[in-house]
């Protein structure tokens, strides 16, 4: 009996120690959320300050205030914080190995954020993997493909990798081919090419669009045509003028070729 009463005596505290931390648990984790949705709000009503450092800081103050959290926890069964700071000090090069892929992406995040190579709402090839930038945080960034699929990214992998950006600048050139046929008037291709790209408002006249046959196919001449555009207007363009150009290329009679073989008999 006595033992039993001895048992019940030690497990006590225990238990309520146990449920405390629950409760911590529950609180710091609903807290560290809260604050850190108040931080990127506050962050993004700034016009000067750039929604990318807004997700990255609210990232940061949740796990700053987690690992708080995990203090106190640790605290209510006796572990003091310099207790802590000592294990992790006496762990930290099994903890470097273990996390080594961790603590990379949490140094890549920093670096993104400061040279920022991308922002939110930019599109971007990563390594050969494009998408629109959805989020940038401690350890990941999202990518949201134009089809919408989500594509998540370590930070080390991005920040270690050729990063192409298409929405950098305001602008784009926009290149495209076309081919006529051998029997066509090339003047009178390019001419037609011209006119549609000065009658749409969206093509810059400065730089002035260009138009020149460019290569002798086994099939087709080839014409490239050079135009400026805003980059938000680039893949509209395009392909409303590979419409209008067919359109108007089958209207006054300019031919494109497909391959094709002539057979002479001796």
């Amino acid at each position: 009996m006595e033992d039993m009463m001895a048992e019940a005596a030690l497990l006590g505290p225990l238990i309520l120690n146990a449920i405390k931390a629950l409760i911590v648990l529950v609180v710091g984790w609903m807290a560290a959320g809260a604050i850190s949705g108040v931080v990127r709000r506050r962050i993004n009503k700034t016009p000067r300050i750039d929604p990318t450092l807004g997700n990255f800081a609210a990232g940061a103050v949740k796990w700053i205030i987690l690992a708080i959290v995990l203090v106190a926890v640790l605290g209510l069964f006796g572990i003091q914080a310099t207790s802590i700071v000592a294990i992790l000090g006496a762990a930290s090069l099994a903890i470097g190995l273990a996390l080594q892929g961790t603590l990379a992406d949490l140094a890549a995040g920093v670096m993104l954020v400061v040279f920022r190579p991308y922002k939110l709402g930019d599109f971007v090839d990563i390594a050969g993997t494009s998408g629109t930038v959805k989020n940038l945080d401690l350890f990941t960034t999202e990518l949201v493909t134009p089809d919408n699929v989500q594509i998540i990214v370590p930070n080390g992998k991005a920040w270690g990798q050729i990063i192409t950006n298409f929405s950098a600048h305001p602008t784009r050139r926009l290149d495209m081919t076309f081919g006529i046929d051998y029997d066509d008037d090339p003047e009178k291709a390019m001419a037609i090419i011209l006119d549609i790209a000065r009658a749409e408002p969206r093509i810059h006249d400065d730089p002035e669009p260009w138009v020149r046959v460019t290569n002798l196919n086994d099939s087709s001449v080839d014409l490239t045509a050079r135009l400026w555009c805003d980059a938000a207007d680039y893949w509209e363009l395009k392909f409303l003028l590979y419409k209008e150009v067919k359109k108007s290329f089958d209207a006054q009679g300019i031919s494109i070729p497909y391959p094709h073989q002539v057979i002479k008999q001796a």
